[in-house]
């Protein structure tokens, strides 16, 4: 090798490395931004009104380190690897062209990624009645059979409307059969498995299978994949609770505020919950991974430098998600319970609900699924849904959302009472808004009850259960189907002010030559 490739090589190596580390540096400004708000209003709340102990207020902080430069790592992953994964993976099964090898494997990736879903492990730990392997199982043939419904859906360009209005008749025809304590569990399931695991590689899967079709609205139809996908977790489980009819409590809470003495100890709390979560993160990630050697031998052949870029991105999102179930679970989720805790047992029990609103606004924008929806529907749209539209959209849907939760923990109202008006609500918007949105707000449910839902926001509104005497069983969980629904609503009333929008910038057409004489 002569002198000059060789300066040109190492120039390459150079200009590839400080770009990666440019993007990487913008991932980490995007999660700060994300998590500061939540941070200040915790900090706000325990040193101006909720005194809370110094070492578990040094665990929160620490967790929310954590958090920010995990997310950084997890959206740089998923652009380098599941979003490339899903999108090979799409478009090599649709250029088979054979319809029974797509279904085969459609569902082979729904039931593989919803098992590697680590929100899904923390529900099924917290349900008795039931084994954890059937839980996780029934949820994912759930996944998978409608993963091959929503694939479908695209290549035979089936209306999204009628696919969903369907469905969700099925969903609350047989909530009525379902046992109260059972229900919460349902319609929670559909919400955790459309995680931080599961969404990147759904909606790149959409994009593939969608790339075969040329007509205009191949490109819209790419969304409403976790939508359908949140749909058979609910049916599942809810026919899992006709089966085995679980009495009593359907979670468990296990939330230990952090309690060290000195520094030290705290960093060994970390520590010690490190390697849990490395087992269960790789547990997760070495199905896909070992999905997509088989794929690359078989099926891609990619050159290998697209290879070695896609292994470096399951790599950062392998010690991304780490870093940010750590920092959650140890320092996030014992802080929710003691603060839902400390706020139901004030005297003035109503501040729960602006309180929890107001939590609830900027815990969705920390939520890492949500930020690669946003990108792709940005891209996907070509600008013309800004990110910014979208996340506030999302924000005051949580927020509403989070309120009615704490509305139901002091009432006691059942969680159908919301539900079934909430859905009713969300399918009327659909005869009236384009398709796009539609699809776009159906995804945005399922991406926001993801992981900050399940640690922050579900023990806050067990805290404040406890606090109030409420039953947790059926009062206080439900959170994150509430979580689920409410941008079903708001995304879909985006839509309805983008299409006035888009009306009153059509040009006026000019008046008769007759008339203007007149």
């Amino acid at each position: 090798m002569t002198g000059a490739k060789r300066q040109n090589q190492t120039k390459r190596f150079w200009k590839r490395r400080n770009a990666h580390h440019s993007i990487l540096t913008e991932k980490w400004k995007e999660a700060y931004t994300s998590v500061l708000p939540i941070t200040l209003i915790v900090l706000a709340l325990c040193f101006l009104w909720v005194p809370a102990p110094v070492s578990a207020m040094l665990g929160f902080l620490v967790g929310a380190v954590m958090l920010v430069v995990g997310m950084g790592l997890f959206t740089l992953g998923t652009d380098l690897a599941m979003t490339p994964i899903g999108e090979h993976v799409g478009s090599a099964m649709t250029r088979s062209k054979k319809l029974w090898l797509i279904m085969l494997i459609s569902f082979l990736v729904g039931v593989i990624i919803t098992i590697s879903e680590p929100d899904l492990q923390v529900l099924a730990e917290q349900v008795p009645g039931v084994p954890n392997m059937t839980l996780i199982l029934a949820v994912a043939l759930g996944v998978g059979i409608f993963l091959v419904v929503a694939l479908l859906r695209i290549l035979l360009r089936i209306p999204m409307k009628w696919l969903l209005l369907g469905c969700y008749a099925v969903v609350f025809g047989l909530a009525a059969f379902v046992p109260d304590s059972f229900l919460a569990v349902a319609f929670d399931s559909g919400g955790v498995t459309t995680g931080p695991m599961t969404v990147p590689f759904i909606l790149a899967l959409g994009v593939g299978v969608s790339a075969i079709r040329s007509d205009a609205n191949a490109e819209n139809d790419s969304f409403g994949l976790v939508a359908l996908c949140s749909v058979g977790p609910i049916l599942a489980v809810m026919l899992l609770g006709l089966i085995f009819r679980p009495t009593g409590g359907a979670y468990a809470a296990h939330t230990v505020l952090a309690d060290a003495a000195h520094t030290r100890a705290l960093t060994g709390m970390f520590v010690q919950e490190l390697p849990y979560y490395m087992i269960e993160v790789a547990v997760a990630l070495l199905p896909v991974a070992a999905f997509f050697v088989l794929f690359q031998i078989f099926v891609l052949h990619l050159k290998l430098r697209e290879v070695f870029r896609i292994v470096m991105g399951l790599v950062y999102t392998y010690v991304g998600l780490v870093m940010f179930l750590t920092g959650v679970n140890v320092g996030f989720m014992p802080m929710g319970n003691f603060l839902g805790q400390a706020l139901g047992g004030m005297n003035v029990r109503w501040l729960l609900i602006p309180i929890g609103m107001l939590i609830g606004y900027f815990v969705v924008s920390a939520e890492p699924a949500v930020h690669v929806l946003s990108k792709q529907v940005y891209e996907l749209t070509a600008g013309a849904i800004p990110q910014k539209a979208l996340g506030l959209s999302l924000s005051i849907g949580v927020s509403v959302s989070v309120g009615l939760s704490m509305l139901r923990i002091i009432s006691g109202i059942h969680i159908l009472w919301l539900l079934v008006p909430g859905y009713l609500a969300a399918i009327l918007l659909m005869f009236f808004v384009p398709p796009i949105f539609t699809s776009i707000a159906f995804d945005s449910g399922g991406v926001a009850s993801g992981p900050m839902t399940a640690t922050f926001l579900l023990p806050l509104a067990m805290g404040a259960c406890i606090a109030v005497g409420g039953d947790v069983a059926t009062d206080a969980f439900g959170v994150v189907a509430m979580v689920a629904m409410t941008p079903l609503i708001t995304i879909q009333i985006l839509g309805l002010v983008f299409k006035f929008k888009q009306k009153r910038m059509e040009p006026v057409p000019p008046a008769p030559a007759e008339e203007i004489i007149e």
